[in-house]
């Protein structure tokens, strides 16, 4: 399906065993150039692990940002995890009989200016900021409310040249009040399917006036230890058909475009087991 304001493609994309499917041998000499042709959208994780205890922040090395800037062409967009960094409230535990540790860079404008800043070869090129948050307990965040009042102030800090998504895994926080303030403030949402999140068609349809500009939806899958196993990280075939979740996805697309919203749809290897697989059913659905 082609449309202006579609973007189709994975979660990452350097996997040998996605020979035949995307790239002409198991290790190409460029796999972003290979994949550029067959996609035009892919989502960058690999600057999301930057929060380290005891160690220098880690952000995008200027060698790298260039060389993903000059495999794609120009109509093509990458969606970006912002540093987790930002995004984390604590550090992660290493042992959970251990006190949490507040992470000093939560909400950073500085250094979120820093991350944009390392970013500026890909400077046209970058369709989405992914603001990933994980599930936040009471002793991490008090609330939604207290949720929101912390990203208006990030947001009323820091520039804005992408369109900024944020994606929580408190599935409570998904109601009238948090799509309300993303509206207010201009910033999109992330479905995603997978994480103890709900099915999101039927967050869509519960909510689907409140979704305007801008969205993504990402297909990440459920048990990721247990998909990795059954599939020795091989991503070449499907291994948990989801054919009715796609079909509703598809429709719920379909929708999407419709109203004229700019739409990423980031497919991950642990929903079905190959994400080139999974792109096939649903561009078959949505031209079908």
């Amino acid at each position: 399906m082609s449309a202006d304001n579609f973007y189709l493609g994975t979660c990452s994309w350097k996997y040998p065993s996605w020979q035949g499917l995307v790239y002409s041998a198991p290790e190409p000499e460029n796999y972003l150039e290979e994949y550029a042709r067959a996609y035009n959208t892919v989502e960058v994780d690999q600057w999301f692990w930057s929060l380290f205890p005891g160690a220098k922040i880690k952000l995008p090395e200027e060698k790298t940002v260039c060389e993903y800037a000059e495999s794609v062409p120009e109509h093509f967009r990458f969606t970006l995890k912002v540093p987790n960094s930002i995004t984390l409230t604590h550090y992660y535990q290493r042992n959970k009989k251990e006190g949490l540790e507040e992470n000093p860079y939560f909400l950073s404008p500085e250094l979120f200016s820093r991350f944009l800043e390392a970013l500026d070869p890909l400077k046209g090129k970058i369709g989405a900021l992914i603001f990933q948050f994980e599930y936040l307990n009471k002793t991490k965040m008090a609330g939604l409310p207290a949720f929101l009042e912390k990203l208006e102030r990030f947001f009323d800090a820091v520039p804005r040249d992408v369109a900024c998504l944020v994606e929580t895994r408190n599935h409570p926080y998904l109601k009238e009040e948090y799509f309300s303030f993303l509206n207010r403030m201009n910033l999109g949402h992330v479905f995603l399917q997978g994480y103890f999140m709900p099915d999101i068609t039927e967050t869509y349809r519960s909510f689907q006036g409140m979704i305007r500009k801008v969205t993504m939806l990402r297909l990440h899958g459920y048990e990721r230890d247990d998909m990795e196993k059954r599939t020795g990280k091989r991503w070449d075939r499907v291994i948990e058909n989801r054919d009715d979740d796609l079909r509703n996805i598809a429709a719920m697309v379909r929708d999407l475009l419709g109203r004229k919203i700019v739409t990423y749809l980031n497919v991950n290897n642990h929903y079905e087991g190959s994400a080139p697989l999974t792109i096939k059913k649903l561009e078959a659905l949505l031209t079908g």
